[in-house]
């Protein structure tokens, strides 16, 4: 019954309408940016901490690669966000996010048990977000290649 509800062309296009409308495209695109956003902000609150987080990961010099981090996340989110080269934006945040995951989420070098469980979903999580801006570059490409 539901089924044939939402199978009705006036409930899709009504939910086309909301979905597709600028508003939640926006809310949509800042929480898909959101923890880029939150990251580099925490990053500048408690710039100590962004160096010891470099440093855990053996990014030297510390400070460049934070203040490169920094300046990456929110650049890349404010195109995501603002739609200036939108597609860029995507495909940055996906390499860097892909690259991110290998270097931080090592799931399959860790003993067995809930520490490994956590990294194992935080990885596959962050696999999906990657897949996220793969398409919302794509979608944006599209849609410029459709001009």
């Amino acid at each position: 019954m539901i089924y044939q509800s939402l199978k009705s062309d006036s409930v899709r296009s009504g939910l086309a309408r909301v979905v597709a409308s600028p508003v939640v495209r926006t809310v949509s695109l800042l929480a898909l940016c959101a923890a880029y956003i939150q990251g580099s902000l925490t990053k500048i609150f408690d710039f100590n901490g962004a160096l010891a987080e470099m440093e855990h990961f053996g990014l030297q010099p510390a400070a460049f690669f934070a203040i490169a981090v920094i300046a990456f996340e929110l650049t890349a989110s404010a195109l995501v966000i603002s739609g200036f080269l939108r597609w860029a934006g995507s495909l940055a945040l996906a390499g860097f996010t892909l690259l991110a995951t290998f270097i931080a989420l090592r799931f399959w070098e860790m003993a067995p048990g809930l520490d490994r469980m956590m990294a194992t979903n935080a990885f596959f999580e962050h696999l999906g977000l990657a897949g996220a801006f793969l398409f919302v570059a794509a979608f944006d490409l599209s849609k410029e290649a459709g001009k």
